[in-house]
């Protein structure tokens, strides 16, 4: 760990003076208790650094949870192991990816029965609420169950020996997209109208008190429900197709859901705050998290050992090394294949900018977050699905 600042402390070994610069900025802010924690994958986002923990006094800075809010994973570890599975597995990924909808655009026609369950309870929840979700995206029951593109992805994976895991990592899609927008440009409108100045304007802020703070809260903590109810309506479809595949039901053995975009109430240092997570896992002492690797590479079931100074959080993956139109000027098709030797995937050149080379090293991010984690099972692919 380094001390940046007595605001700001870092724990990425691998992190480009730019990111630093930006989280430094906002350290800066009044609001902010302890300080920020700079995790070890961290790298520059919007406002906000992706990869760091912001505790937060009295105020929520929404661009400090970003556009996809609730993002996270979930996995399954099952009874089979690799060694019941045949040698080729693109019927599985090919039965993957007509279950489940890929890409940005990529949604429901209709809803199966455990979607329009969860759809219902989620309307139920926002009436009692106060808002409408249809007033943001009018198909959002329809975006259940679906993984969106970019750095989601659904995998079949084996650990160290051999148990087969089923594991993916979405978020709130366009709905919590347009509801994290919303709020973003509300905070930006509120500094205008207070005469406040920020950073950065998109480091703009809600004060707690306030019904724009208190709408946010509201509709940000309904996102990061969906989130959820995303995955799991996801996972149950991975988990049918698998059984398919296999001929058995599937038993979980192990079941691991968790945020890596959101915010919580949390106690840090004596005190009671807002904690955003941006890019970053709860990991408490004895709290369950996953980190995935970049597609190709190793992932993590691990659990949190509690560190106080880094706010009980760690890593989410690997971080960004290159941005992904530099990716796509840097890497060819024929390396993303070599990174993919072994591994089932759709090979396209849609992928090119998820290639592992455009990602930092796992193992380096990993060595970084020795104090905040240990790892309990190491995950490597089988099968890669992704969106274009």
């Amino acid at each position: 760990m380094q001390k940046i600042n007595e605001r700001l402390l870092n724990w990425a070994s691998l992190v480009e003076d730019e990111t630093l610069r930006q989280a430094e900025k906002a350290s800066r802010l009044p609001f902010i208790h302890p300080h920020i924690a700079l995790m070890p994958d961290a790298h520059l986002g919007k406002g906000a650094t992706v990869g760091s923990v912001i505790p937060t006094r009295g105020a929520l800075i929404p661009a400090a949870v970003g556009v996809d809010i609730g993002c996270g994973m979930a996995a399954v570890r099952t009874q089979h192991h690799r060694d019941d599975l045949p040698p080729d597995l693109s019927r599985l990924r090919t039965s993957i990816e007509r279950a489940v909808p890929l890409s940005a655009g990529g949604y429901n026609t209709r809803l199966t029965d455990s979607a329009r369950a969860r759809a219902d309870r989620l309307a139920a929840a926002a009436a009692g609420l106060g808002f409408d979700p249809g007033e943001y995206a009018k198909n959002w029951q329809l975006q259940l169950g679906t993984l969106g593109s970019g750095n989601h992805f659904i995998e079949v994976c084996r650990d160290e020996s051999g148990a087969v895991w089923l594991f993916l990592h979405s978020g709130s899609r366009g709905v919590g997209n347009r509801i994290a927008s919303h709020h973003i440009r509300v905070a930006q409108q509120v500094m205008a109208r207070r005469g406040i100045s920020v950073p950065d304007r998109d480091l703009a802020y809600l004060s707690e008190g306030t019904e724009e703070f208190a709408a946010y809260l509201r509709e940000l903590r309904w996102a990061q429900d969906f989130a959820l109810a995303n995955r799991d309506e996801m996972m149950d479809r991975v988990l049918a197709c698998f059984a398919e595949f296999t001929g058995a039901p599937v038993e979980q053995r192990e079941r691991v859901q968790c945020h890596h975009n959101y915010t919580e109430q949390e106690t840090h240092f004596g005190e009671r705050v807002w904690l955003s997570r941006k890019g970053a896992i709860n990991a408490g002492a004895g709290v369950p998290g996953l980190i995935p690797g970049s597609m190709g590479d190793a992932s993590y079931v691990v659990v949190g050992r509690g560190n106080a100074m880094a706010l009980h959080s760690s890593p989410h993956g690997a971080g960004r090394a290159y941005s992904r139109s530099r990716a796509r000027r840097t890497f060819t098709r024929a390396q993303l294949r070599e990174a993919m030797k072994g591994i089932e995937f759709r090979d396209t050149d849609a992928f090119l900018d998820e290639i592992p080379q455009a990602y930092k090293p796992i193992d380096v991010v990993m060595r970084d977050a020795a104090d905040l984690v240990e790892i309990r099972h190491t995950l490597r692919q089988l099968v890669n699905v992704k969106g274009d």
